[in-house]
C-alpha cells in the first residue's frame, strides 16, 4: 500500500503540474500565484480530510500534529530536496509578502496552542486570516507583471483543468493509501498519536506537496515550487485549523513547546535563505535536508 501510494502520487504530482502551468498560462497570472492558491488547496486535501477527521473522532493529538508535522515537512524536506534537484528562484513579492505571511500564522497558531486548547473563536481568528490571505493574494494576482507573457501558444483551458482534477484525484487517493498503511505499521509499534501525526502521517499527507514541487522545479516552474509550499504551509494552519477547530473545538497535549518552535522556526530560517540572491541554492537545501533529519531523530529518539 505504501509503495503504491507513492506511485499514485508522484504520477498525480507531474498531471497536477502540467495543469497548473497551463492554467496560468492561460490567464496570464504568475506562477507564484496559481502555486499560493489552486495548487496548495489541492496538494492540502489530504491535511484537511485526516486533520478534520482525526478531530472529529476525539484524536485531537493527531490532528494537530499532522498540521506541524506537514508544515516542517513543507518548508525542512520539501524545500530542500527541490532547491537540490534544481535551485529554486525566489521573486522579490514572495520574499516581502508571502513568506511574512506564513511565519505570522505559524506564530499565530504557535501562541494559541500554547494554553493546550484551539477553541472555537481561536479557530474563527485563524479562519478570518485565511480569508484575507486569499483576498490579498488574488488582488495581487491583477496587478502582478513580474512575469513574462509566455511566447507558446497556451494549453486549452478544459484541458488543463482536467490535468488538475485528474492530479488531484491521484494526489488524495494515493496519500490516503499510504497513510493507511504507514499508520498502520506505526500504531503496531505502540507509538503516541502526537508523533504518528508529526511523523508518519504529516510525511505521508505531505507527499502531493513534495511530489508536486520537485516536479516543478525540474520543469523549471520554481514559481509554483515555492508557491505550493508556503501556500500549503497557510491553509494547513488557517484553513484547516480554522474549519476543524469551528466544527470541533481541540485539547491537545501530547504537541511540544519544541514541535512548535521548529514549525515557526523552519519558515523563519526559509524567509533567510531567500534573501541570499533571491535564490535557494543546492547547499541551501542540503542544510534545510540536514535539519528535518535531526528533528525526526529527535522524535524517534523520544519514543524508542
Amino acid at each position: 500500500m505504501i509503495i503504491g501510494g507513492i506511485v499514485v502520487v508522484l504520477w498525480g504530482a507531474d498531471r497536477l503540474t502540467d495543469g497548473a502551468v497551463g492554467i496560468a498560462e492561460r490567464l496570464r497570472m504568475p506562477q507564484i500565484v496559481i502555486g499560493l492558491t489552486i495548487v496548495a488547496v489541492g496538494t492540502s486535501m489530504p491535511e484537511f480530510c485526516v486533520s478534520l477527521v482525526s478531530a472529529l473522532k476525539g484524536t485531537p493529538d493527531l490532528a494537530v500534529g499532522n498540521v506541524v508535522g506537514s508544515n516542517v515537512f513543507n518548508a525542512l524536506l520539501i524545500v530542500g530536496i527541490t532547491a537540490m534537484v534544481a535551485p529554486m528562484t525566489i521573486l522579490k513579492t514572495t520574499v516581502r509578502k508571502d513568506i511574512p505571511f506564513a511565519i505570522i500564522a505559524s506564530v499565530t497558531m504557535a501562541f494559541m496552542c500554547i494554553d493546550g486548547n484551539i477553541s472555537r473563536i481561536d479557530a474563527i481568528v485563524l479562519f478570518a486570516l485565511f480569508l484575507y490571505f486569499m483576498v490579498v493574494t488574488v488582488r495581487g494576482a491583477k496587478v502582478s507583471d513580474s512575469e513574462e507573457t509566455p511566447q507558446k501558444a497556451p494549453m486549452g483551458i478544459w484541458k488543463a483543468i482536467g490535468l488538475i482534477v485528474l492530479g488531484l484525484a491521484c494526489l488524495v487517493g494515493g496519500s490516503n493509501v499510504f497513510v493507511t498503511g504507514a499508520t498502520d505499521v506505526a500504531q503496531s509499534l505502540g507509538v503516541s498519536q502526537a508523533v504518528i501525526g508529526l511523523t508518519v502521517v504529516a510525511m505521508g499527507t505531505s507527499l502531493p506537496e513534495l511530489a508536486t514541487s520537485v516536479v516543478s522545479a525540474r520543469k523549471g516552474n520554481s514559481g509554483i515550487a515555492i508557491g505550493n509550499v508556503l501556500g500549503s504551509n497557510v491553509f494547513n494552519i488557517l484553513m484547516i485549523l480554522g474549519i476543524t477547530g469551528i466544527i470541533s473545538p481541540m485539547n491537545i497535549q501530547g504537541i511540544t513547546l519544541a514541535d512548535l518552535f521548529m514549525m515557526a522556526g523552519s519558515v523563519m530560517l526559509l524567509w533567510l535563505f531567500s534573501f541570499t540572491k533571491l535564490t535557494i541554492e543546492r547547499w541551501e537545501g542540503a542544510v534545510l535536508t540536514v535539519i528535518f533529519i535531526g528533528y525526526i531523530s529527535y522524535l524517534v529518539a523520544g519514543v524508542v
